[in-house]
């Protein structure tokens, strides 16, 4: 067979199976009278195994060494190639990412494509302090930038740069929360923490929404931290979550500070007034578990909680008996 009826056959351009026949990687087993190069059905077999194996990714020289050596195993070279194609799939991925991030951000010129590329450059760079610079300087282009923000919050370990890039995600409006949910139920904890501190410093609605839904995270941390925020925006349903706080030792000074936060509405103080005293009244609670519970009531203004502290001023523990005094002292000092 001639190398145009190869070609056609093949797939394979005559340039090419020339190419190939200067490798060495296949000859054509003879000529014709006239001198043009005659193909065997083994040399047509052999071109095919050369187009199957490039197609796995492997180089031409590759491919001479696995047909020729008798010694070639293929294992170790497929295991390459699979490193090799995670690699450039990896590259390539991040390469999409980028370009919709800049995508995202809708650029009217390409010196703002540049300018946009230049501050995904500054976040993913070695140096914490020029990725802080890069998160601060976002501030302006924050709400179309959201998304990119967002993933570098997720995966920032420097509690500065983080902090940076939160307060510019606040500018941000509502544009990051899809990431930043997403970053919620993340398999690593650290950065289901960055999540909801992060969802936590965005004022808007959708924000609050999220927080509520956290506030039923496996995650005691997650829902913590939900619980505290919407503590401070005057959200009832952190109640339960941030007296749990109290009740473990857990931040128990920033629950007790939400809870009185939340304590400005009078229906409100009265139902953490009840809560509260129902938790001191459990026979299962410790001694130093109630004087955190008393520190917490003192700033729950209210009956419920004047009556809470003047049983609790006689209990028969001295500590919580001298605590509870003091406490109840202090209110009717400063009740006008």
């Amino acid at each position: 067979m001639l190398i145009g009826d190869v070609a056609r056959k093949s797939g394979v351009s005559a340039r090419m199976l020339r190419h190939y026949e200067s490798l060495g990687l296949v000859r054509p087993t003879g000529r014709t009278g006239t001198g043009y190069r005659e193909y065997s059905s083994d040399d047509i077999r052999r071109i095919f195994h050369i187009e199957c194996l490039r197609s796995l990714g492997l180089s031409l020289r590759d491919v001479g060494r696995a047909l020729d050596d008798p010694g070639f195993t293929p294992t170790e070279m497929v295991g390459d190639l699979i490193r090799r194609t995670q690699q450039r799939i990896g590259a390539e991925t991040e390469l999409l990412a980028r370009l919709r991030r800049i995508n995202a951000a809708e650029p009217g010129d390409w010196e703002e494509v540049l300018q946009i590329v230049a501050l995904l450059q500054d976040l993913g760079s070695e140096s914490a302090g020029k990725r802080q610079q890069a998160a601060l300087s976002a501030v302006e282009e924050a709400p179309a930038l959201a998304e990119p923000l967002a993933e570098a919050v997720l995966n920032e370990a420097d509690p500065n740069v983080a902090g940076a890039l939160r307060w510019a995600l606040a500018q941000s409006g509502d544009g990051a929360l899809p990431r930043l949910a997403e970053g919620l139920h993340a398999p690593d904890a650290e950065v289901r923490t960055r999540a909801v501190q992060s969802i936590a410093e965005i004022t808007h609605a959708a924000a609050t929404a999220l927080l509520r839904d956290a506030l039923t995270h496996t995650d005691s941390t997650v829902r913590r931290y939900a619980a505290l925020a919407l503590g401070n925006r005057g959200v009832a349903d952190a109640i339960p979550t941030l007296i749990e706080m109290i009740v473990n030792d857990v931040r128990d000074a920033d629950a007790a500070d939400a809870l009185s936060t939340l304590a400005g509405d009078p229906d409100l103080a009265e139902q953490i007034a009840t809560q509260l005293a129902d938790r001191l009244a459990d026979g299962a609670v410790d001694a130093s578990t109630r004087l955190r519970l008393i520190q917490a009531l003192a700033d729950i203004p209210g009956a419920t909680a004047s009556r809470t502290l003047a049983d609790l001023s006689q209990d028969e523990d001295r500590a919580v008996a001298l605590t509870a005094t003091y406490v109840l002292t202090r209110r009717n000092t400063q009740r006008p």
